[in-house]
């Protein structure tokens, strides 16, 4: 699947997301965003892959925010804002509960609707060079509620206020003592260290992987108990193949050769 600013690579178990719109720093259109869904619905439905990294297409920008110039048109008025950012809702939402794990490789802008991307994804690794920003205070916007939360679940209440309050930028150090980001990398590492990290995720046993992620989103989302649901997928993997295999591997003393999706 490809649009005319954003494409799908796979390479054997892992999967890249380009952002590439680079004479706009990958400023995010409407169609940018509409189009993200169908993105990881297509990496839902293959089994091939198992780890979607995000990035933009060269080392100049992840992403500089959304693109402006469509809110004098797309978002005068409150029909069109609704319209506008019922797409950017389903953009995040796809992001945020897709199964697989999602990692953001953030090179150099990272602002606005780029760190609503970032923030909706499972890990944020950034090089040396990353420059963080959520800037609506600037343009007399309200960041919407999930995007908050994602913010808020990332990094504090207190910090959260200071980012969205201010608008103010941060570099890749500050950005990571705040919580914001994973790991940073030096600018000529980075796409290595990304790519290594998620091979590494995908070796790993899937079931495992998804579950991790599904009961940590629960959560984050309030739960205190194991639902019936969660109770039953924990009991399942004990009977699963590949917990045998890890089980086996471990014994023998040799690398698990995972096979469940």
């Amino acid at each position: 699947m490809a649009t005319e600013h954003l494409f799908l690579e796979k390479q054997g178990h892992v999967a890249t997301l380009y952002l590439n719109r680079p004479e706009k720093k990958n400023a995010l259109t409407y169609e940018m965003w509409a189009a993200i869904p169908g993105f990881i619905e297509e990496v839902e439905a293959d089994d091939e892959i198992k780890v979607l990294i995000i990035r933009g297409v060269n080392g100049e920008a992840f992403a500089a925010g959304a693109d402006i110039s469509e809110f004098e048109t797309l978002r005068s008025t409150p029909e069109g804002a609704m319209k506008y950012n019922e797409k950017v809702l389903a953009a995040e939402a796809a992001l945020y509960n897709c199964s697989k794990p999602i990692i953001a490789m953030i090179q150099k802008y990272c602002i606005g609707g780029g760190c609503e991307i970032a923030a909706a994804c499972d890990l944020r690794f950034t090089s040396e060079n990353g420059i963080f920003g959520i800037t609506p205070a600037k343009l007399g916007l309200i960041y919407d509620l999930s995007a908050t939360k994602n913010v808020v679940d990332l990094i504090g209440p207190s910090r959260a206020k200071d980012i969205l309050f201010s608008g103010r930028f941060l570099d890749a150090q500050e950005a990571f003592a705040y919580g914001l980001v994973d790991h940073v990398y030096p600018d000529e590492e980075i796409v290595e260290k990304t790519y290594a990290y998620a091979e590494m995720v995908a070796s790993r046993a899937q079931k495992t992987v998804k579950g991790a992620k599904k009961i940590i989103r629960e959560i984050l989302n309030g739960a205190t108990e194991e639902t019936e649901e969660i109770k039953q997928m924990i009991l399942d993997s004990f009977v699963s193949s590949d917990y045998k295999e890890g089980v086996r591997a471990f014994l023998e003393k040799r690398q698990p050769q995972f096979k469940e999706v």
